[in-house]
């Protein structure tokens, strides 16, 4: 069997709420970021997006930032988190956690699975400034520590 490449993809959101997906694509906008975004609605989903399934040994999805939800259906995010951190073909895949969770058993989680970042959602409209504040400056964080999202492909 040989391995060809995938072509990549340039953010991926998970995320199963359609809100949310709005927010965050206004803010990859604003970044002129939002050329190649690719949604993904539940853990499932994701795992076989990214990972290709139980049976797939090369060819995986490897976009340049992950933004993951922790309260997912089939699949929480946190287990996501693990699965994409756990495998070589997508450790160093850039995750930012966004999540209305503010509990620090959750926080914990995500930072032992090896989150980049974590950015808690508004709970109302008002805070959505706020977020796209702190959402920027994750961004720009994240693309600091991958040189400007371009850490290239193996």
């Amino acid at each position: 069997m040989s391995c060809q490449a995938i072509p990549p993809v340039e953010i991926i959101i998970i995320e199963d709420n359609q809100s949310d997906v709005e927010l965050l694509t206004r803010v990859f906008r604003k970044h002129n970021l939002a050329n190649d975004v690719t949604v993904l609605k539940d853990g499932v989903e994701a795992l076989d997006y990214l990972l290709g399934g139980n049976n797939n040994t090369c060819n995986v999805n490897k976009p340049r930032l992950i933004v993951l939800d922790i309260k997912l259906p089939k699949i929480d995010g946190i287990e996501v988190l693990s699965r994409i951190k756990a495998d070589d073909r997508t450790r160093s895949i850039p995750i930012m956690v966004l999540t209305s969770s503010k509990e620090d058993r959750d926080l914990k989680a995500a930072e032992e699975a090896g989150v980049n970042c974590y950015v808690t959602k508004p709970i109302d409209f008002k805070g959505f400034a706020s977020v796209a504040s702190e959402l920027d400056m994750c961004l720009l964080l994240v693309s600091k520590k991958t040189g400007g999202f371009d850490y290239g492909t193996e």
